[in-house]
C-alpha cells in the first residue's frame, strides 16, 4: 500500500505544480487554494509512504514523478519547449525511479 501511496502523493505533486503555476505568486484565489489543498494530500501520502518506505528511496521517487510530470504537464498543456536534453534529463530521472523501485530497501548483505 505504500508503493500506492507514494504513487498517488508525486501525481498529486504534478497536480499542486501546475496550479502554483497558474496561481500567479498566490495572486489568484482557486488556482491558490487547489495548490495549498493538493500539497496538503500529497505531503500526507508521502508521510503514510515514509512509515514504511526508506526515506531515500520515497523522496526519490515522490520528486521524480514530480518533476517528471511537471515537465511533461508543462510541454503538453504549457506550451514549454521541447529539446532532446530537456527529454533526456526526464528520461534519466525516469530510469532513476525505476531504479529505486527495483533495488532492495535494506542494507547490502
Amino acid at each position: 500500500m505504500a508503493w500506492v501511496y507514494l504513487v498517488v502523493a508525486g501525481l498529486l505533486e504534478v497536480v499542486w505544480a501546475f496550479f502554483m503555476k497558474q496561481s500567479s505568486g498566490f495572486t489568484r484565489l482557486w488556482p491558490s487554494v487547489i495548490t495549498l489543498g493538493t500539497m496538503g494530500v500529497s505531503f500526507a501520502l508521502l508521510s503514510l509512504a515514509m512509515r514504511t518506505l526508506p526515506l531515500g528511496t520515497a523522496y526519490t521517487v515522490w520528486t521524480g514523478i514530480g518533476a517528471v510530470g511537471a515537465f511533461i504537464v508543462g510541454v503538453l498543456w504549457l506550451n514549454e519547449g521541447v529539446h532532446p536534453l530537456r527529454v533526456a534529463a526526464a528520461g534519466l530521472i525516469l530510469a532513476g525511479i525505476v531504479l529505486m523501485r527495483l533495488a532492495p530497501q535494506g542494507p547490502i548483505a
